[in-house]
């Protein structure tokens, strides 16, 4: 059954959501609208919003949930090359939250194959950027020569990435910005980065499938941690994912649980 909700009611727990033979598997609840308010209590019980223009508000909790282990990230060989010929490279730099805006503006503007226009909506757009402002959301550049050419944006809560989307204006930009947010997130101790659904590129990164509940005793274990305070991103931090070997596959979070 499709439950509404308006400004004053609380979101239904992910488990709400519509099974595989319903019409709209993993939706959760319709209507609202999109605040910073909103959206934390969405993202703490693993609910995040997803709709296109004329629609009112999707919240999406989906069975099963793609997720990269951090511990697992894949640097291919090629992949490989491209950063450390970018490291060191001059005018090359990797920069985290000085371009919030344009980079949600890119990756709204970005085509996406099997997709018509953008889900990333105007007023999706002002509800993420005032949260950014509020030190919740968080993008991550790259630029050379002075110019955004690639970059990536998502939520930050305790020791938990919930990865929303990217975009790449030159070849494998968007790649070297999750590699060095993978780079942060081994730094400060977050195992895991939401992908929420699964796709073939984000698989060969090493992200793979768990199941709603595991995802959510994932939620419960890293949310309480402390926010991360300091999200300067420094050229050291490359070592986080050129010089350590890509670990074996974890049980975080437990597919069974």
């Amino acid at each position: 059954m499709l439950t509404w909700i308006d400004d004053e009611g609380p979101l239904p727990p992910g488990q709400a959501a519509m099974g595989p033979d319903d019409d709209a598997p993993g939706l959760v609840a319709v209507g609202g609208r999109i605040t910073p308010q909103r959206l934390e209590e969405a993202y703490r019980k693993g609910i995040f919003p997803w709709y296109s223009p004329g629609q009112p508000v999707l919240w999406w909790s989906p069975e099963p949930r793609m997720v990269l282990p951090v511990a697992e990230f894949r640097l291919g060989h090629s992949l490989r090359k491209t950063l450390r010929r970018f490291v060191r490279t001059p005018g090359c730099e990797l920069r985290v939250d000085s371009a919030f805006e344009r980079v949600i503006q890119a990756c709204a503007g970005t085509p996406r194959e099997g997709q018509d226009g953008t889900w990333i909506v105007p007023a999706m757009i002002d509800a993420y950027c005032a949260w950014h402002r509020m030190g919740r959301v968080h993008s991550v550049e790259t630029w050379v020569d002075g110019e955004l050419i690639g970059g990536l944006y998502g939520v930050a809560i305790g020791r938990m990435f919930f990865g929303e989307s990217m975009f790449s204006w030159r070849t494998d930009t968007s790649k070297i910005a999750l590699a060095a947010l993978v780079a942060l997130c081994r730094r400060h101790g977050v195992p895991l980065i939401d992908c929420q659904q699964k796709t073939r590129h984000l698989a060969s990164f090493g992200a793979r499938e768990v199941t709603r509940a595991a995802f959510e005793d994932h939620l419960a274990r890293v949310l309480p941690a402390a926010d991360i305070g300091d999200w300067t991103y420094d050229s050291s931090m490359w070592r986080q994912v050129l010089e350590a070997p890509t670990a074996g596959r974890t049980a975080t979070p437990r597919e069974d649980p």
